[in-house]
């Protein structure tokens, strides 16, 4: 059997008032996922522990059986990891925005704009840069406004702070270190470094010029972010005996199951957004659920979290209907796969940002004690016979029911 985590990113959600007080989840109509929760067994889930909000990044590290509070320095270095960066221990990796700055710096549009070409040609660009002779500039772009950057050389570390200023109206922040050590210091005047020459080097740039001649926000500076050092984590194959594949569709999930030894599948037509080829990631995804190369698969769908985050009730619902009718009636007539399905953390339309919201969880699998629920939804599974677990306990049941487990003791 194959074991799967299906992670519906971001899924989550509180009573909303323009639902009658349901969840997008509870609202939606979703009976391919219902069918399943029939004939499987339900429960909520902390992903790390009750009331921590937690990030996509250390959330999914817990689902794949790592200690977060142990292996996670920062995003950065998964973010490079998931665009193909060939990041190694000791490197301090950055995830960027490219972004729109005035003379002075005041930073206007933290997206520039929402750019979506030309960002190679921009890269090519700032990978010309000189810091220092010790130090190399590894700089790719990403999807949209987003970028990664890592640092390579002797003497540095990730105990610094960002040059995001969050907000627009405001400069870049000076990066400051976080500690009294020299590498410290000594990272912090790199990146303070970077931030000022990456406006020289893109302000004049002709993919600006091109810009601001449309009327549209130039990519002119690059705002470094999510630091941290590339970790030497052990490979999920050497942890759990189980070659693994990862299907998602944004850098940083991808980056992540890079990190811990995964296969990854760049998905055609997949955004991470509610506009993503919804078609395409289906047939992805079941392609390798049907290969057999592969023990474990982990997948992640990404839309329903950017809709939870702009605060979009009905494009949140729509979405995971469009989850449910295109792929989830495809995954439900598959057998032989222990199916686990889950959100990574919640993130409620009306706070627009992650919670410490248990999330709602289901089981798929040959030989389960079935319990009563017959419908998906936060508050019906709260009621399921898994009843409260952690992220960290989701593994040790896949592998249970995959029967690939030694007992523990005579």
């Amino acid at each position: 059997m194959k074991g799967i985590i299906f992670v519906i990113d971001g899924m989550g959600d509180r009573p909303v008032k323009e639902l009658d007080n349901k969840t997008p989840l509870e609202a939606a109509n979703t009976p391919y996922m219902n069918k399943m929760v029939e004939e499987g067994i339900t429960g909520i889930m902390d992903t790390i522990r009750p009331g921590v909000r937690p990030g996509s990044d250390t959330a999914h590290l817990t689902l794949l059986g790592y200690d977060p509070y142990e292996v996670y320095t920062g995003r950065g270095p998964f973010e490079a990891a998931g665009v193909n960066v060939d990041v190694k221990p000791g490197d301090v990796a950055f995830r960027c925005n490219f972004s729109t700055a005035e003379d002075d710096l005041t930073v206007i549009d933290r997206r520039a704009g929402r750019i979506m070409e030309g960002t190679d040609k921009i890269a090519e660009t700032i990978n010309t840069m000189k810091l220092d002779d010790n130090v190399e500039v590894i700089f790719k772009e990403s999807d949209a406004h987003r970028a990664v950057l890592v640092l390579r050389g002797e003497g540095l570390s990730d105990q610094i702070s960002d040059a995001d200023p969050k907000h627009e109206g405001n400069k870049p922040k000076t990066v400051k270190a976080l500690d009294d050590s020299e590498e410290a210091k000594y990272t912090a005047d790199l990146v303070n470094k970077f931030v000022k020459q990456s406006y020289e080097l893109l302000k004049d740039h002709p993919v600006n010029q091109e810009r601001i001649k449309n009327g549209e926000n130039p990519a002119n500076i690059v705002l470094p972010r999510g630091v941290g050092a590339v970790p030497n984590v052990p490979s999920f194959e050497e942890k759990y005996g189980l070659k693994g594949v990862c299907v998602a569709e944004t850098g940083l999930i991808k980056g992540i199951a890079k990190i811990a030894g995964l296969d990854i599948v760049d998905i055609p037509g997949a955004t991470g957004g509610i506009n993503t080829d919804i078609e395409s990631v289906r047939d992805y995804i079941i392609k390798y659920m049907k290969d057999d190369t592969y023990d474990f698969m982990l997948i992640n769908v990404d839309g329903a979290d950017e809709a939870g985050h702009d605060g979009d009730i009905f494009g949140k619902r729509d979405f995971i209907e469009k989850i449910d009718s295109v792929i989830m009636k495809e995954v439900s007539q598959l057998d032989d796969i222990v199916l686990f399905v889950t959100a990574d953390h919640s993130t409620p339309v009306g706070v627009g940002d992650h919670t410490g919201d248990p999330v709602p969880v289901f089981m798929k699998a040959d030989g389960l004690r079935v319990d009563d629920i017959t419908e998906y939804g936060e508050r019906q599974a709260a009621k399921g016979g898994l009843c409260r677990i952690r992220g960290s306990d989701v593994l040790q049941m896949i592998r249970d029911l995959m029967n690939v487990t030694s007992k523990f003791g005579a």
